[in-house]
């Protein structure tokens, strides 16, 4: 594994750390990306050690030319990415008409745009070695519309649905695809969307470390739709059964409250 790295967005808290970790573990050499640079350094720090070769990279995703300085900084350096963990994504909360623009085009920007840019650049190459595998961080909210959130929802339905597209094409490369989908998890993103949980849900949030542990062995395995957690497989499977007129009431009101 020397020459070979994993790379993983959204690196420096919640899923993508615990990821890194994971990775870390087993012997892999890492490129951490995310916008913080202070707090990616200080992951990079508790990370480091002889075994890993490990590569900080400050990059803003919502931004095209950032993105390109992460592609020219792997071509420049001849780095091979073995892995590639899609992980950064943010969240919108509101009425649709409410949320502002830039809000909203961030978003689009990071979880749909420079996802399919990282993958578009990375996949052929992996093709070209039949070896090495991506994997990308979607929600249990891939499954349904979401009013309040419909933007959101809309860009995690395009990562379930892009991914399980590729996968198909893949079959006969020797290359793996796999979506994450958690529920919702114990991390800062709540706060970044505007969402203020009460007490009682906040005891319904998987820790990070559990869905990025089941996340990791799962792609492992080769498996496309991994959904951390009995209580969001089973809510997935029930929204699959319920009419989505219901399904879209029913999220709309534990949405509201």
């Amino acid at each position: 594994m020397d020459n070979n790295y994993v790379l993983i967005t959204g690196a420096s808290s919640g899923i993508g750390f615990e990821l890194a970790k994971l990775f870390k573990r087993d012997g892999h050499n890492l490129i951490l990306v995310a916008r913080d640079k202070e707090k990616l350094k200080n992951v990079t720090d508790k990370l480091n050690n002889k075994k890993n070769k490990i590569i900080m990279l400050d990059v803003d995703l919502s931004k095209e030319e950032e993105i390109n300085k992460l592609i020219n900084y792997i071509d420049d350096n001849e780095i091979k990415v073995n892995i590639l963990v899609n992980n950064a994504g943010i969240g919108s909360f509101g009425n649709f008409t409410e949320i502002d623009w830039n809000i909203e085009e961030k978003l689009i920007d990071i979880n749909i745009k420079a996802l399919t840019r990282l993958t578009k650049y990375f996949l052929p190459k992996m093709i070209e070695n039949k070896s090495g595998g991506i994997l990308n961080v979607a929600s249990t909210a891939a499954f349904a519309s979401g009013p309040k959130m419909a933007t959101y929802y809309a860009s995690k339905a395009y990562v379930l649905n892009l991914t399980e597209a590729i996968h198909e094409e893949l079959r006969s490369f020797g290359v793996k695809i796999s979506c994450l989908c958690p529920g919702p998890v114990r991390t800062s993103f709540q706060s970044k969307a505007g969402i203020n949980k009460s007490e009682k849900a906040k005891k319904y949030l998987m820790d990070a470390d559990i869905v990025a542990k089941v996340g990791y062995e799962e792609f492992k395995k080769g498996k496309v739709i991994i959904i951390p957690g009995f209580k969001n497989k089973i809510l997935v499977k029930a929204n699959r059964l319920l009419p989505r007129a219901i399904s879209r009431k029913i999220i709309l009101k534990t949405n509201k409250k």
